[in-house]
């Protein structure tokens, strides 16, 4: 796939079959740096639901989120001559976590713009993994698009937390993981924020496993991009605090995960502040894991939509960890 981020008006397939060539060629070439996430079996989630509901553990990937897999994909794919002068991006934590370890493993600086509502949590631990980060006091979209301007200025490639078709194939690779672990799914649940994630798996099961439910699930508080799917268009909406720190923010214009997403997202569902609360608190209560506000999204959208998949072999993908202690346990409390 090519690099640039210039979207087409609808995506066809021809382009989602080069998108799912990529996704394999990443899947590949990815091993072992990014690991194979454990797909675990939710005992307690499935007695509540009536579903078989599966865990995709991306909270215990490196960095502890999916993230780690496009930023790797991508850092992978640099030009040897552009690998010095460094890589700039945006990010609320995680793809800025996940860029400062791939940047550190292959010699490439790495430098991160990111709203000054960002989990202090988050920016510290990319400034441990070796990033130069900027905090500028204007929303997350308002310093992806900074990024943007200045990795222009600067002539270094700006790596996008989702709109990058080589970001896109590299977070597809947990579709393939999907299908080599359970390859009779009916249905997966994704957090959305950019759609970087549930592009990925839907362009890799499209191919493998076609039929197969992709859900997109978002706070209510904080839910950009379904409200530009539905609009047809994308457009900017209102943004209220939300646990989900992971998916908040607008999306940029021209996206090319907005054609991706029409063409592959097939249901949406909305969940509130409470519902992520109480899944946060399920997934620590029977499964004994930490995860953030964003894979409280995925398991809340499940749980709401679970009377359609009665019987049904679902998946949910808990896409990070990355939460302060104390903000985990006042939301669990």
């Amino acid at each position: 796939m090519p690099a640039a981020t210039v979207s087409p008006t609808v995506v066809d397939a021809p382009y989602l079959d080069a998108l799912h060539e990529a996704i394999k060629q990443a899947h590949a070439a990815l091993r072992p740096a990014v690991g194979i996430t454990p797909l675990t079996y939710s005992a307690s989630l499935s007695a509540q639901t009536g579903c078989e509901v599966l865990l995709k553990c991306e909270h215990l990937q490196h960095t502890g989120s999916f993230k780690f897999r496009g930023a790797s994909n991508k850092i992978r794919l640099l030009p040897a001559d552009q690998r010095g002068n460094g890589v700039i991006a945006a990010s609320s934590g995680n793809h800025g976590q996940a860029l400062a370890l791939a940047g550190k493993a292959a010699g490439v600086p790495v430098k991160v713009y990111t709203a000054t509502s960002a989990s202090p949590y988050k920016i510290a631990a990319m400034r441990a993994l070796g990033a130069e980060v900027i905090g500028l006091p204007i929303d997350p979209l308002g310093a992806e698009l900074e990024a943007g301007r200045q990795a222009k200025a600067q002539g270094v490639p700006f790596v996008s937390p989702y709109n990058d078709p080589q970001v896109i194939a590299g977070q597809g690779t947990i579709g393939m993981e999907l299908f080599e672990q359970a390859p009779d799914l009916d249905a997966v649940f994704v957090a959305v924020g950019g759609g970087g994630m549930i592009a990925g798996i839907g362009a890799a099961l499209r191919v493998l496993k076609p039929g197969t439910a992709i859900i997109g699930c978002w706070p209510e508080n904080d839910p950009a991009l379904e409200h530009s799917l539905k609009a047809g268009k994308i457009i900017e909406v209102d943004a209220r605090d939300t646990l989900s720190d992971g998916t908040a923010g607008g999306v940029e214009p021209g996206a090319i995960t907005f054609p991706l997403c029409q063409a592959l997202v097939t249901d949406t569902v909305r969940v509130s502040e409470a519902e992520i609360r109480a899944a946060m608190r399920e997934i620590a209560s029977s499964e004994r894991w930490i995860i953030e506000g964003a894979a409280g999204v995925a398991v809340a959208g499940m749980k709401k939509l679970a009377e359609r998949y009665q019987g049904k072999r679902v998946a949910v993908i808990l896409c990070g960890r990355n939460i302060v202690l104390d903000k985990f346990l006042e939301a669990i409390g």
